[in-house]
C-alpha cells in the first residue's frame, strides 16, 4: 500500500514540477504579457470612472456644486450657508484634516503630483509599487480636489492605474522587463479613461514612464490604452473631453506669431515647474509640526487665495473653457497665470495630492489667450483668434514644462477634437521644448527626483565604458534547487544572509530568483508548505549576459535593490552574479 501511495505522490510531484516549468515557459512569452495588459486596461479604465465618481462626490460635500470653479461671485454652501462665501477659508483645512493621516499612515508616497514616483519606480524599482497607495491616491486625491485643492487629475490616476498593473505583475511573477511594461500599462489605461484621449495614453506611457517606444511595449500599451477608452467610453460617453469651439488659422504669416508663442509658452512652462519647487521647499522650511497636520495648517492659507479668487478652486476646467472663449481681460488673464501658479504650488507644498497636468493647461490657456488679445490690440485684423492662442498655449506650456513635445502635440488633438490647428499647435510645442531645453535641466516631474540624487538621464561613467559584465561579475550566492521543499528552502535562504538565492532546475538552467520579500511573504500567508517548491516561490527577473556591456545595464544593477544585484547567465546557465557594489569597486576613487 505504502509503494502505491508513494508512487501515487511521485507522479502528482512530476505533475507539479512539470506545470511549473510549463508556466515558467508560457511568462517567457508575449501572450502573458498582452493578456495582463487587456486586464490591466479593463482595471484602468474602471478606476478612472470610479475616481472620476470620487471627486465629483468630494467637491458636492464640499461646495454643494458639481464644480465651484464654475460658478460667478461667491455662492455659499447649501450645507452651511451661514458662512456665505467665506467657507471656502475651511474647506481645504477640513479636507487636509481627512487626507493628511491618511497619506502619513497608509501610503506616503501618495503625496505629491503622482509621475515623478511612477518614474521613479519604473527606472529604479523594476516597476514595484505597493498596491495599497491605488486606494490611497484616489481618496487623497479625491478630498484634496473636492475640497478646494488646484490640482489635476492625470497624476492621481497614472499613479491609480500604474498601481494595479504593477500588483497583478508581481501576482502573477511577470519578469521585471515586463513588469515594467505593465506599470506603463496602467498609466496609460488612466490617462486613456480619464480624458477620452487612448493615442495620448499611449505616448504620455512610452515618452514620460517607459521613456521607451519598444515594439512589444507599445502593442501592451497600446492594447490598454484600447481597452480602457472602451470601458470609460461605455459609461461615461464618448465625446471630446473640452467642447470648446471651433478655431482656424487665417494666414500663414501668423505661424511666426506661434512661434513666438511658444518661445514664452516655454519659459512660463520652466518658470511654473520652478515655482512648484521653490513654495514646496518654503513650506517645508516653515513647518515644524508633525506632517500629517500640515495640510490641515497650510489648508488656511489655501483657503485664503481661494477667497480671493474662487476661480483657483479643484481642478479648473471651467476656467480654461472661460479663458478661451474669451470671457477675460487681459488682465484679468495674467494674473489668472501667476494665481494659479501659487495656487496648485501650495497645494503640492503643504501635503496635496494631484496633478500637475491640469493646472498647466491653465495656465497656457490663460497666457495663450492673453497673449492672443494683446496680439489683437496691436495687429487688429487678428483680435479674433485669441481663442486659437488659447489653444495653441495650452500644448506649449504643457510641453515646456513636462518636454514631452508628442504627448503635447497629441493630448491637445484628441482634448479638444481640433485638427485645425494642428499645424501651428506642433510648431509651438517644438519651439517650447527648445526653449525648456535651454532654460532648465529638468523638468517638471524629473526635478522632484534630481532633488533625491536620482537622475534619469545620468551619461553611464567613463570608467565603465567599454566594461563587460564578465569582467566586474562576483561568485553568485548559494543556489537553491527548483525541487527543493519550500520551507527548507526558505531557511537555506536565510542561513546565506542574502537578499535573493539564485533557484536553479536539475539541469543546471536557471529558473528564477528567490528574494527575502517572497519568502517573508509566503510565510506570512503560510504558503510555504511541503507541497510548494522553490521553483514555485522563485521570481523571474531580468538576467544579463556575461558579453553586455556595464554602462547599458547600469540602471537594472542599481534598480535590483530587493536582489542586491542581477543574476548573470550564459546559454540559460548561471555563471555569476553583478551586484552594484562590484560596479563601484570599478570606479576609481
Amino acid at each position: 500500500m505504502s509503494a502505491i501511495t508513494a508512487s501515487i505522490r511521485g507522479v502528482v510531484d512530476g505533475s507539479r514540477a512539470s506545470m511549473a516549468h510549463w508556466w515558467r515557459r508560457v511568462r517567457a512569452t508575449p501572450a502573458p504579457l498582452i493578456a495582463s495588459a487587456l486586464v490591466v486596461g479593463a482595471g484602468a479604465g474602471l478606476a478612472a470612472v470610479v475616481f472620476r465618481w470620487l471627486v465629483q462626490t468630494a467637491t458636492l460635500i464640499f461646495t454643494g456644486t458639481a464644480d465651484y470653479a464654475a460658478t460667478t461671485g461667491h455662492p455659499a454652501n447649501p450645507w452651511v450657508p451661514w458662512l456665505g462665501g467665506a467657507f471656502v477659508i475651511l474647506a481645504p483645512a477640513i479636507g487636509g484634516l481627512l487626507y493628511g493621516p491618511l497619506v502619513h499612515r497608509f501610503a506616503r508616497e501618495a503625496r505629491g503630483h503622482g509621475v515623478p514616483e511612477v518614474m521613479y519606480a519604473v527606472a529604479r524599482r523594476g516597476g514595484h509599487i505597493p498596491g495599497r497607495v491605488a486606494v490611497v491616491k484616489a481618496l487623497a486625491s479625491a478630498i484634496t480636489i473636492g475640497s478646494g485643492g488646484s490640482v489635476g487629475r492625470e497624476g492621481p490616476i497614472v499613479q491609480i492605474g500604474s498601481a494595479l498593473g504593477s500588483t497583478l505583475g508581481r501576482i502573477t511573477r511577470m519578469p521585471e522587463t515586463q513588469l515594467r511594461t505593465l506599470v506603463a500599462c496602467g498609466a496609460a489605461g488612466g490617462i486613456a479613461a480619464t480624458f477620452n484621449a487612448p493615442i495620448a495614453g499611449v505616448f504620455f506611457a512610452l515618452e514620460l514612464i517607459l521613456r521607451d517606444f519598444a515594439t512589444r511595449s507599445f502593442a501592451a500599451v497600446m492594447l490598454s490604452s484600447i481597452v480602457a477608452s472602451v470601458v470609460g467610453r461605455s459609461i461615461l460617453g464618448d465625446h471630446p473631453f473640452l467642447a470648446l469651439p471651433a478655431f482656424t488659422v487665417g494666414r500663414p504669416s501668423e505661424y511666426l506669431l506661434f512661434a513666438g508663442l511658444g518661445l514664452l509658452a516655454g519659459a512660463v512652462g520652466v518658470l511654473f515647474s520652478k515655482v512648484l519647487y521653490l513654495v514646496e521647499d518654503l513650506c517645508d522650511w516653515a513647518w515644524r509640526g508633525p506632517e500629517w497636520l500640515r495640510p490641515t495648517v497650510g489648508g488656511l492659507l489655501l483657503g485664503l487665495l481661494l477667497f480671493a479668487m474662487p476661480q483657483l478652486y479643484g481642478v479648473g476646467y471651467p476656467v480654461l473653457e472661460a479663458s478661451v472663449g474669451g470671457t477675460y481681460t487681459v488682465g484679468f488673464l495674467l494674473l489668472l497665470v501667476l494665481a494659479k501658479m501659487a495656487a496648485t504650488s501650495l497645494t503640492i507644498g503643504i501635503g496635496g495630492s494631484g496633478g500637475v497636468f491640469a493646472p498647466s493647461l491653465v495656465i497656457g490657456a490663460a497666457f495663450g489667450a492673453a497673449t492672443g488679445e494683446a496680439i489683437g490690440l496691436v495687429i487688429p485684423g487678428l483680435s479674433g483668434d485669441a481663442g486659437t492662442f488659447a489653444l495653441v498655449g495650452m500644448a506649449a506650456v504643457f510641453a515646456g514644462a513636462t518636454r514631452a513635445p508628442i504627448t503635447a502635440g497629441i493630448i491637445l488633438f484628441e482634448l479638444t477634437g481640433e485638427y485645425s490647428i494642428i499645424l501651428p499647435l506642433l510648431l509651438a510645442v517644438i519651439v517650447a521644448t527648445g526653449t525648456s531645453r535651454l532654460l532648465s535641466r529638468d523638468t517638471i516631474y524629473t526635478r522632484k527626483l534630481s532633488r533625491r540624487g536620482v537622475d534619469l538621464t545620468a551619461p553611464a561613467l567613463p570608467a565603465l565604458r567599454g566594461t563587460t559584465v564578465s569582467a566586474l561579475m562576483s561568485t553568485p550566492p548559494p543556489s537553491i534547487r527548483g525541487s527543493q521543499d519550500a520551507r527548507e528552502a526558505i531557511v537555506r535562504l536565510g542561513e546565506s544572509q542574502r537578499r535573493a538565492a539564485p533557484v536553479v532546475g536539475d539541469d543546471g538552467s536557471l529558473i528564477g530568483v528567490l528574494t527575502a520579500a517572497d519568502a517573508a511573504q509566503a510565510l506570512a500567508s503560510d504558503e510555504a508548505t511541503a507541497s510548494r517548491t522553490a521553483a514555485e516561490l522563485s521570481e523571474r527577473i531580468t538576467v544579463l549576459a556575461a558579453d553586455e556591456h556595464v554602462a547599458d545595464v547600469l540602471d537594472q544593477v542599481i534598480g535590483a535593490e530587493a536582489t542586491d544585484g542581477v543574476p548573470v547567465a550564459t546559454d540559460g546557465r548561471l555563471v555569476g552574479w553583478l551586484a552594484p557594489a562590484d560596479v563601484l569597486r570599478a570606479v576609481p576613487s
